[in-house]
């Protein structure tokens, strides 16, 4: 297991395109979520949830997305739609973070979305530290209602992320980060 600092001054999403078998197994799946849901969570309220997405599983969420983008679009050619279908085969697991933030007599909606995207940093994470590669992406079916029912979600709930994870076929030369002067203020 890397050194803690070191994973943390070193992580790096892996290009979507970079992704290979194996995935996590069941027990490190396990310790994903684990260390997903170890985020601050005001309240105790647990507003977000996982979705996992594997073996099977990830062509069949697919194929609804391709159903919904075929409703949406009949312009859409056979080589879009068979793209979308395959969307979730680009790694062996993916995890959708859902958003349950909702009003909250103390608790801000705006600190409950925060957590859930706490949850996705943690997935990043928690791979590097287990030997994997993780992305984290949004696209078009995070914003669109239909696509959100088709995986699932109810109306009150939204995608924070997809965070694909599987073994990074490379690792990315770091990109360049933003000088602490240029983002750091003491006041």
């Amino acid at each position: 297991m890397p050194d803690a600092l070191d994973l943390l001054l070193t992580r790096r999403s892996t290009r979507i395109l970079d992704f290979a078998e194996p995935g996590p197994d069941a027990q490190q799946l396990d310790t994903l979520l684990t260390i997903a849901a170890r985020v601050p969570d005001h309240g105790k309220l647990a507003p977000w949830r996982f979705i996992v997405l594997q073996g099977e599983g990830r062509g069949r969420a697919g194929a609804a997305l391709a159903q919904v983008l075929a409703a949406k679009d009949p312009e859409a050619g056979e080589k879009r739609l068979s793209e979308e279908a395959k969307r979730f085969e680009r790694a062996p697991v993916v995890i959708i973070v859902v958003s349950r933030a909702a009003p909250h007599v103390k608790i801000p909606e705006f600190e409950q979305l925060l957590s859930s995207a706490a949850c996705a940093q943690n997935l990043l994470i928690g791979a590097a530290a287990l030997g994997f590669g993780a992305t984290w992406l949004t696209e078009w079916a995070a914003y669109d209602a239909q696509a959100r029912a088709a995986l699932g979600l109810s109306e009150d709930e939204r995608i924070t992320g997809f965070v694909y994870v599987g073994t990074a076929l490379q690792k990315l030369e770091d990109r360049p980060r933003p000088a602490l002067d240029a983002v750091v203020t003491y006041f």
